[in-house]
């Protein structure tokens, strides 16, 4: 009996950075077909180093070229360029009436949309950093026009490179990304400052580096496998009057917890701006 091989969209990438990368990396060893896939970047150096990364995937300058044959498009350009980018689309997107995804922040789903001339089903969805290494969480997010279907692909695309996460509003996708877009450099900058804690107290930098990762990577792993709140896992860890209560008692007095709430709503913030300043307005 010949073994049952999952489906696959055609699935064209316009955008050819390291998010992309990430996603037709996930896709491959998920079992997508090489010749199933394209990818548009207009940098010939970036589509030199694609080349040599993905084999046999198609790679164009053109982007109308790479989503010609395509029933997915994934649009992954700055968010300053995708007006121009999905306008030009526009003409193929009224033939085609494309799944499509988006990984720009910022920019609304109805924007998008309209720029494609209304002929596509657009999803938005905040990958981050980890899953360059498949290790993401996506938040997505779709108007109530989209079909269940292409939930389904979208979900199955995203999860491909990690976890992924339906939110019921769109403005909570600019949530998702002051949380967990922008997130993964919050802990890169916990995991900098305990290493330098480190060597300021008298530890090489070699061992500091390795203390301070070691201990970022086993609390999440601790966090993501015990199934507590982090609350409870943090008292497990914490004894009265010893040295982690010492240390989480500078953290209090400093006012830790306000810091980052008001570090997220910047990044909350921020993203709206991008919507105003490159969406709507164009």
């Amino acid at each position: 009996m010949k073994k049952r091989t999952e489906s696959w969209p055609r699935i064209a990438v316009i955008g050819g950075g390291q998010m992309a990368r990430a996603l037709v990396g996930g896709w491959l060893g998920r079992g997508a077909p090489a010749e199933g896939l394209a990818i548009a970047d207009p940098v010939e150096s970036q589509r030199d180093w694609l080349a040599r990364r993905f084999q046999k995937i198609a790679l164009h300058s053109d982007n109308a070229a790479a989503a010609a044959q395509a029933e997915v498009w994934v649009m992954a350009v700055k968010p300053q360029q995708l007006a121009e980018v999905a306008t030009a689309l526009a003409p193929l997107a009224a033939n085609q009436h494309p799944l499509v995804i988006s990984i720009a922040a910022g920019i609304s789903a109805s924007d998008l949309s309209r720029w494609l001339g209304g002929h596509a089903s657009v999803v938005r969805a905040m990958p981050n950093r980890p899953a360059l290494i498949g290790a993401g969480v996506t938040g997505l997010y779709a108007d109530t026009d989209v079909s269940a279907p292409h939930r389904a692909m979208t979900e199955r695309l995203l999860e491909a490179v990690g976890s992924a996460v339906w939110v019921q509003s769109e403005g909570d996708i600019d949530l998702v990304t002051a949380v967990s877009g922008s997130g993964p450099a919050y802990f890169f900058l916990l995991i900098e400052l305990l290493e330098a804690a480190g060597i300021a107290q008298g530890l090489s930098a070699d061992v500091a580096r390795k203390l301070a990762v070691g201990t970022a990577a086993g609390a999440s792993a601790l966090a993501k496998a015990s199934g507590e709140e982090p609350s409870v896992l943090r008292e497990q860890v914490t004894s009265k009057g010893g040295t982690t209560a010492a240390a989480l008692a500078v953290f209090k007095d400093a006012g830790l917890d306000q810091i980052v709430m008001r570090a997220v709503q910047a990044a909350a913030e921020r993203s709206r701006e991008i919507a105003a300043e490159f969406g709507s307005k164009r």
